[in-house]
């Protein structure tokens, strides 16, 4: 026997050894006996409560059970066009399925509800590769409400929320993304004709990337240069009209179009958008905080950071929404790793559960416990923000620049953490995560874009370091420091012994390594500026330790709200125990991946790392049994994971071999490329 026939023998060998579907489904029963807490009471966690999980469910099935949103075929057999017009459907089902039925809109709400499902795992799922009106709701409504007069709020948000007109929200140039101030498109105001006047002077004053803006809305909040009786008075939003609402047809003076095929999202309907001497009314310049009156005369904002609070809002909801996602990976994985039976741990013995290698446990179960370490977080950013949101309404101002940097900082943290998170869980899954049928590959497409979108992640640690820098300065001039920078007025302990490894000294080790970094990082920068550098260039030389100082930052700020998030009193002692041990593995697992910050400031010895290490693999150990468990109590519906590796029932192998009978290639069983290509080639060769 030849070396490739006795390969495809062992190889056929193993498949036969492997587990049928039926031991699969079994595998998952056994996991699920195991279970050591109320899976409930974590899905009501997560929820926000009993009701709101009686809720989420209640709406699931009303739009799950509706065939309107059902594929005729998978998406990725489909034309870009047919997938463009499928998606759209069904996003349009969607709003008339909201808007006309009273028990959904009794069970969402009104007002938040669909911008709510719009952006939840149940709207990503309905309309997988990107949502052609999700902008309308999360961007457009969102901008008016918070740069608009009442009586602009009056005249656009009835017809918005109504559906009558579609916007998005026009920022990004092709020149300029995150760096507002050089954005490239103006608006100048005529005083004869009380009208702006929008324009794309370069190429590079192209707006890029909006969702919805290619071919489907008919508005946009373009963020433009204002000008007005000569001076520029940097961005200001407007709403501009950009197709006709009976025709469709663009708008004179306006091109509009899609920018073509992306990594992930490619139903989005991403678009650019030039002006040619666009005209619009002086009432359009949304003015809530500033206004020109007709005149020309410019009235400048009450405060510059009002404008924060929009920002903030959307920045945590990016957070949910990863977090979001990365559960749907490791509910994936998790239940994958299950059933699936590789190799061996005893030569001679069954192949194991994947699952059952601690390898295996270190790439899934930190990811399980990142989700509670975002949660915890984004919850207090996201409870800080409503009350700011109150206090604004009284001109109280206080908070905004915190509450700016931690947005900024764990936007960029759940972002990227999701992201790694979610590719890890997919080489978890070794070659069958690499189908599409896994649905792992557009998890990690529609995530991965939120390192980007709403503000770029380097972008966003450097602001969360020039607030650190900035707190640090007042701190040595003895001024009082807000709450989550407090520490940067006390000393830190130097070293940490065995017996203060608990939780509360794990933070503080995690506070002194911050509050060490960030002391030593605003020396070096001020003894760039002593040599005679400017400020902006000692910034830059300065600013690959000033991202790590915002990142430990935010890391320490997760940590602290984790370690109280657990020791919830109303928790049972089931559920607080699985939380304790994903906390405590959530705070040695980052300690692990940065050994030598902690171990420079001192915080930490090397004895106590060996401690650390050794402890983390005994709680994987522990973990181990609650794994599926703890993927069930998030509670994603098999519809929203749209997975044939991640299902309830575990029947993995008969799904994919069904799904791969769908292939158009499939259909016949020589394709007419072989008459085409193949055969004359094979025919010439003879």
């Amino acid at each position: 026997m030849c070396w490739y026939s006795t390969l495809l023998w062992f190889t056929f060998a193993q498949a036969m050894a492997r587990p049928t579907d039926s031991q699969c489904v079994l595998d998952l029963k056994r996991e699920r006996a195991k279970c050591s807490f109320n899976k409930e009471e974590i899905t009501n966690l997560l929820d926000g409560g009993v009701e709101k999980t009686a809720n989420r469910r209640q709406i699931e099935d009303l739009f799950l059970s509706d065939p309107e949103f059902l594929d005729p075929i998978r998406p990725e057999y489909m034309s870009h066009e047919d997938r463009y017009a499928n998606e759209l459907r069904k996003a349009c089902h969607m709003v008339r399925k909201f808007n006309e039925d009273e028990k959904v809109q009794q069970i969402v709400g009104q007002m938040e509800g669909i911008r709510t499902l719009m952006g939840s795992g149940l709207g990503v799922a309905l309309t997988k590769d990107g949502n052609p009106l999700a902008l309308h709701y999360v961007m457009f409504l969102p901008a008016i409400m918070g740069h608009g007069t009442v009586d602009q709020q009056a005249e656009w948000m009835g017809r918005a929320w109504a559906g009558q007109i579609f916007g998005t929200y026009a920022q990004t140039e092709l020149g300029h993304g995150t760096f507002l101030r050089g954005l490239e498109t103006t608006a100048t105001y005529d005083p004869d004709t009380q009208e702006f006047v929008l324009h794309s002077p370069t190429i590079t004053a192209t707006k890029w990337w909006p969702g919805g803006l290619g071919k489907t809305v008919n508005y946009a909040v373009v963020m433009a240069q204002l000008y007005t009786k000569g001076t520029c008075h940097g961005i200001h939003p407007f709403i501009v009209q950009l197709r006709d609402e009976e025709t469709h047809q663009s708008m004179p003076g306006v091109t509009v179009g899609e920018i073509g095929p992306r990594l992930g999202l490619n139903t989005n309907d991403n678009g650019f958008l030039r002006f040619d001497h666009c005209r619009i009314p002086r009432t359009n310049l949304l003015m809530k905080h500033s206004k020109v009156l007709e005149d020309g005369t410019y009235v400048k904002p009450a405060n510059d950071k009002l404008a924060y609070g929009t920002m903030v809002f959307v920045r945590v909801a990016i957070c949910f929404d990863s977090y979001r996602q990365l559960q749907r990976a490791v509910t994936i994985a998790t239940r994958y790793s299950a059933v699936r039976h590789q190799s061996e741990l005893v030569p001679g013995a069954p192949e194991p559960q994947i699952l059952d290698y601690q390898t295996q446990q270190y790439k899934l179960l930190p990811q399980i416990a990142t989700i509670f370490g975002i949660h915890f977080a984004t919850k207090d950013v996201w409870d800080t923000y409503n009350e700011v949101t109150g206090n604004i309404q009284v001109g109280n101002l206080d908070l905004l620049p915190e509450l700016h940097a931690l947005s900024c900082g764990l936007k960029a943290l759940s972002s990227g953490d999701a992201s790694s998170g979610i590719e890890t869980c997919r080489l978890a899954c070794g070659g069958h995560g690499y189908l599409s049928s896994s649905n792992l590959p557009r998890i990690y497409t529609t995530t991965t874009a939120a390192i980007t979108y709403e503000g770029e992640n380097t972008v966003m640690w450097l602001q969360v370091a020039r607030y650190l820098i900035k707190s640090y300065r007042e701190a040595r001039q003895g001024l009082a420091l807000h709450h989550s920078v407090s520490y940067l007025s006390a000393q830190p302990a130097s070293t940490h012994t065995t017996s203060q490894l608990s939780n509360a000294g794990l933070v503080e080790a995690y506070k002194a390594t911050v509050s060490s970094m960030v002391s030593e990082t605003a020396a070096r920068l001020q003894e760039y500026c002593d040599m005679g550098r400017p400020f902006e260039h000692a910034w830059n030389s300065s600013s690959v330790l000033l991202v790590k100082c915002a990142q430990a930052h935010i890391r320490y700020f997760t940590c602290e709200k984790y370690v109280v998030g657990v020791e919830n009193p109303g928790l049972s002692e089931g559920v607080q125990n699985v939380l304790r041990q994903l906390c405590r593995l959530y705070l040695i697992y980052h300690i692990t991946l940065n050994q030598g910050d902690f171990l420079r400031s001192g915080a930490l010895t090397g004895y106590n790392m060996s401690i650390l290490e050794g402890e983390m693999c005994r709680l994987l150990a522990a973990l181990r049994p609650d794994a599926v468990s703890l993927v069930d109590s998030f509670d994603v519906h098999d519809r929203i994971l749209d997975s044939t590796l991640g299902c309830w029932d575990g029947n993995v192998y008969q799904r994919m071999f069904d799904e791969a009978q769908k292939s158009p290639l499939n259909q016949t069983d020589v394709p007419e490329a072989y008459y085409k290509y193949l055969r004359p080639l094979l025919k010439a060769n003879l």
